[in-house]
């Protein structure tokens, strides 16, 4: 397979996880397709490091998938505090969450 495929794949997971986040109002269907479209990132990544023959975009896919860890930590937490607070988890209602 030559490394066009995959970045045609990761430009349709990183269009269904945009259209995701746009039109969905549920905040965990928003949160995955938000790590939707860093994995399409990633594939992104990893695609044109294997095209230009060097590991820069394999070690950045790497930090990535570091950072999304980090951010599935603190977005599930503020999603069950809204779901607590709240008894919803809608993405309409974190706006009420102001003081």
């Amino acid at each position: 397979m030559s490394p066009d495929n995959y970045l045609y794949l990761a430009a349709l997971l990183f269009t269904l996880g945009a259209c995701g986040v746009l039109l969905r109002r549920n905040a965990i269907v928003v949160f995955m397709c938000i790590e939707l479209m860093l994995n399409a990132a990633n594939l992104a990544l990893v695609a044109f490091s294997r095209m230009h023959g060097n590991l820069d975009g394999q070690v950045l896919a790497f930090f990535v998938m570091v950072v999304a860890a980090a951010e599935v930590v603190v977005g599930l937490a503020i999603i069950v505090m809204l779901y607590r607070s709240r008894h919803s988890a809608s993405v309409d209602d974190a706006s009420l969450m102001k003081l």
